[in-house]
Protein backbone atom coordinates (compact mmCIF):
# COMPACT_ATOMS: atom_id res chain seq x y z
CA UNK A 1 0.00 0.00 0.00
CA UNK A 2 1.41 3.35 -1.00
CA UNK A 3 0.91 6.34 1.30
CA UNK A 4 -1.12 9.25 -0.01
CA UNK A 5 1.08 12.25 -0.77
CA UNK A 6 0.59 15.09 1.66
CA UNK A 7 1.43 18.72 1.00
CA UNK A 8 4.67 18.28 2.98
CA UNK A 9 5.72 15.32 0.83
CA UNK A 10 4.83 17.05 -2.44
CA UNK A 11 6.95 20.05 -1.43
CA UNK A 12 9.93 17.89 -0.49
CA UNK A 13 9.59 15.94 -3.75
CA UNK A 14 9.54 19.19 -5.74
CA UNK A 15 12.68 20.35 -3.90
CA UNK A 16 14.43 17.02 -4.54
CA UNK A 17 14.82 16.30 -0.83
CA UNK A 18 15.19 12.64 0.14
CA UNK A 19 13.00 11.10 2.85
CA UNK A 20 11.58 7.73 3.85
CA UNK A 21 8.04 7.10 5.04
CA UNK A 22 6.77 5.17 8.03
CA UNK A 23 3.06 4.41 8.36
CA UNK A 24 1.40 3.46 11.66
CA UNK A 25 -2.07 3.29 13.22
CA UNK A 26 -3.48 6.80 12.82
CA UNK A 27 -5.40 6.46 16.09
CA UNK A 28 -2.12 6.44 18.00
CA UNK A 29 -1.07 9.92 19.12
CA UNK A 30 1.26 9.23 22.05
CA UNK A 31 4.75 10.12 20.91
CA UNK A 32 6.55 7.29 22.65
CA UNK A 33 4.18 4.74 21.11
CA UNK A 34 4.54 6.32 17.64
CA UNK A 35 8.32 5.95 18.01
CA UNK A 36 7.92 2.27 18.87
CA UNK A 37 5.54 1.70 15.96
CA UNK A 38 7.98 3.22 13.45
CA UNK A 39 10.91 1.32 14.96
CA UNK A 40 12.82 4.34 16.25
CA UNK A 41 14.13 5.53 19.59
CA UNK A 42 12.08 8.34 21.18
CA UNK A 43 15.07 10.67 20.84
CA UNK A 44 14.89 10.31 17.04
CA UNK A 45 11.16 11.03 16.64
CA UNK A 46 10.19 14.68 16.88
CA UNK A 47 6.86 16.41 17.43
CA UNK A 48 5.92 19.77 15.95
CA UNK A 49 4.51 22.37 18.33
CA UNK A 50 3.06 25.75 17.37
CA UNK A 51 3.15 28.68 19.77
CA UNK A 52 2.16 32.32 19.88
CA UNK A 53 4.24 35.07 21.47
CA UNK A 54 3.14 37.89 23.73
CA UNK A 55 3.12 40.06 20.57
CA UNK A 56 0.90 37.62 18.63
CA UNK A 57 3.70 36.15 16.48
CA UNK A 58 3.58 32.41 15.80
CA UNK A 59 6.63 30.17 16.10
CA UNK A 60 7.17 26.46 15.41
CA UNK A 61 9.23 24.23 17.68
CA UNK A 62 10.32 20.70 16.78
CA UNK A 63 11.34 18.60 19.79
CA UNK A 64 11.75 14.90 20.66
CA UNK A 65 8.45 13.18 21.46
CA UNK A 66 9.61 12.17 24.93
CA UNK A 67 10.40 15.74 26.01
CA UNK A 68 8.51 18.87 27.01
CA UNK A 69 8.97 22.27 25.41
CA UNK A 70 10.53 24.69 27.90
CA UNK A 71 8.56 27.86 27.15
CA UNK A 72 11.27 30.15 28.58
CA UNK A 73 13.96 28.55 26.40
CA UNK A 74 11.60 28.67 23.41
CA UNK A 75 10.89 32.36 23.93
CA UNK A 76 14.60 33.08 24.28
CA UNK A 77 15.38 31.19 21.06
CA UNK A 78 12.63 33.10 19.23
CA UNK A 79 13.68 36.47 20.64
CA UNK A 80 10.29 36.92 22.30
CA UNK A 81 9.39 37.98 25.82
CA UNK A 82 7.16 34.92 26.19
CA UNK A 83 5.44 32.20 24.15
CA UNK A 84 2.57 29.88 24.88
CA UNK A 85 1.06 26.94 23.05
CA UNK A 86 -1.75 27.85 20.66
CA UNK A 87 -5.18 26.42 21.34
CA UNK A 88 -5.78 23.10 19.60
CA UNK A 89 -8.78 24.53 17.71
CA UNK A 90 -6.47 27.17 16.17
CA UNK A 91 -4.02 24.63 14.75
CA UNK A 92 -5.83 23.65 11.54
CA UNK A 93 -6.90 27.18 10.48
CA UNK A 94 -3.36 28.46 11.13
CA UNK A 95 -1.26 25.63 9.69
CA UNK A 96 -3.55 23.44 7.56
CA UNK A 97 -2.62 20.47 9.76
CA UNK A 98 -4.53 18.61 12.48
CA UNK A 99 -3.33 17.71 15.97
CA UNK A 100 -1.17 14.59 15.70
CA UNK A 101 -0.43 15.26 12.04
CA UNK A 102 1.29 18.66 12.12
CA UNK A 103 4.42 18.72 9.98
CA UNK A 104 7.08 21.43 10.16
CA UNK A 105 7.05 21.31 6.33
CA UNK A 106 4.27 22.83 4.24
CA UNK A 107 2.25 24.89 6.69
CA UNK A 108 -0.17 27.42 5.16
CA UNK A 109 2.33 30.15 6.04
CA UNK A 110 6.05 29.99 6.79
CA UNK A 111 6.75 30.54 10.47
CA UNK A 112 10.10 30.92 12.20
CA UNK A 113 11.03 27.35 13.10
CA UNK A 114 13.37 26.01 15.77
CA UNK A 115 14.59 22.41 16.02
CA UNK A 116 15.90 21.01 19.28
CA UNK A 117 19.68 20.88 19.12
CA UNK A 118 19.73 17.12 19.82
CA UNK A 119 18.60 16.50 16.22
CA UNK A 120 22.22 16.95 15.08
CA UNK A 121 23.15 13.76 16.94
CA UNK A 122 21.32 11.64 14.34
CA UNK A 123 21.75 10.98 10.63
CA UNK A 124 17.96 11.10 10.29
CA UNK A 125 14.99 12.08 12.45
CA UNK A 126 11.29 11.40 12.05
CA UNK A 127 8.67 14.14 11.95
CA UNK A 128 5.05 14.11 10.91
CA UNK A 129 4.58 13.89 7.15
CA UNK A 130 1.44 16.00 7.39
CA UNK A 131 -1.26 13.60 8.49
CA UNK A 132 -1.93 11.28 11.38
CA UNK A 133 -0.40 7.86 10.91
CA UNK A 134 2.46 8.98 8.66
CA UNK A 135 5.99 9.94 9.68
CA UNK A 136 8.78 11.02 7.36
CA UNK A 137 12.38 10.19 8.11
CA UNK A 138 14.65 12.98 6.94
CA UNK A 139 18.13 14.27 7.65
CA UNK A 140 18.08 17.06 10.24
CA UNK A 141 20.18 19.22 7.91
CA UNK A 142 17.67 18.84 5.07
CA UNK A 143 14.79 19.66 7.41
CA UNK A 144 16.63 22.68 8.75
CA UNK A 145 17.60 23.94 5.31
CA UNK A 146 14.12 23.49 3.83
CA UNK A 147 12.25 25.12 6.72
CA UNK A 148 14.88 27.78 7.39
CA UNK A 149 15.01 26.50 10.97
CA UNK A 150 17.53 27.24 13.67
CA UNK A 151 18.89 24.70 16.15
CA UNK A 152 18.33 25.61 19.81
CA UNK A 153 18.14 24.12 23.29
CA UNK A 154 14.36 23.92 23.73
CA UNK A 155 13.60 21.26 26.30
CA UNK A 156 13.89 20.72 30.05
Amino acid sequence: MKAEKTNALRLLDAAGIKYDLHEYDAEEDRGEEVARLVGKDCDEVFKTLVTVSDKGVNFVFVIPVNTTLNLKKAARAAGAKSVQMIKQKELFPLTGYVHGGCSPVGMKKAFATFINETAVLFDTVCVSAGKRGLQMEISPASLMDYTGATYADLTD
